[in-house]
């Protein structure tokens, strides 16, 4: 009894204590370069402080930007919500809209281990393999577990599909319009063939927050944002 007692009070220490360590809210500004054009995202991360739990929203904004905008006048919204805890972010929602189109959605059941897939009005379901996670948690869910030393597998969906993919990590210098950072780099390992790549670099100076992505696309599109500027509140709310 007194065993399961000191766990038990360890554990609310040591959440507590990452409590006093987390942010209220986070906006980052980034850049944007397509094979088509340049753009901008906004993305918004709140975080909810309770006194045994925390959640969060991250809402993201993309806009073409210049000549760009004709050929793609609408936006990009992505969002994610959840809980926070020490395995990192768990979704509870996420969608993607692409300008007027029907948005991807993915609903977790994590009680029932499935996850609802919604995607251009066709709706299916597939089992949840725990650490799942949304493309935009994705880049957020470091900033509340470590990382392994060589690589990292995990399960990730867009709205439309469910897939494992493994990260190598390895450390990189970064110059950004903010300055040079020391980076944590996640490059995505999928085979030769594979359409779909993707890199990202996290910043351990700054609560390991995404400065840099670059991928392609399903559709063959190449992307590239990099940080342009970071504001960090650490207000708790009550």
């Amino acid at each position: 009894m007194k065993l399961l007692l000191f766990i038990l009070l360890l554990w609310i220490f040591n959440f507590s204590v990452m409590a006093t360590e987390m942010p209220s809210r986070i906006d980052i500004s980034y850049t944007v370069t397509t094979d088509l054009g340049e753009g901008e995202i906004n993305e918004v991360m709140e975080i909810k402080h309770g006194s045994d739990s925390h959640s969060y929203r991250i809402n993201s904004e993309a806009q073409a930007t210049g000549i760009y905008k004709i050929i793609e006048p609408g936006s990009i919204v992505r969002h994610s919500e959840g809980v926070i805890t020490k395995r990192g972010l768990r979704p509870s929602r996420a969608f993607e809209k692409r300008g007027k189109k029907e948005p991807s959605v993915a609903e977790f059941d994590w009680k029932n281990h499935v996850v609802r897939l919604e995607h251009k009005g066709q709706q299916h379901q597939e089992k949840l393999p725990e650490g799942t996670l949304d493309r935009l948690s994705l880049s957020y869910s470091f900033m509340f577990t470590p990382l392994p030393k060589h690589h990292v597998d995990i399960y990730v969906t867009d709205g439309h599909s469910l897939k494992l993919s493994r990260y190598t990590i390895t450390r990189e210098k970064l110059h950004t319009p903010i300055g040079e950072l020391e980076t944590i780099a996640l490059t995505r390992q999928d085979g030769k063939n594979a359409k779909i790549k993707r890199k990202l670099w996290l910043a351990p100076n700054n609560h390991m927050l995404p400065v840099r992505i670059v991928s392609i696309e399903e559709d063959g599109r190449q992307l590239e944002k990099i940080v342009t500027g970071i504001n960090i509140s650490y207000k708790a709310e009550h």
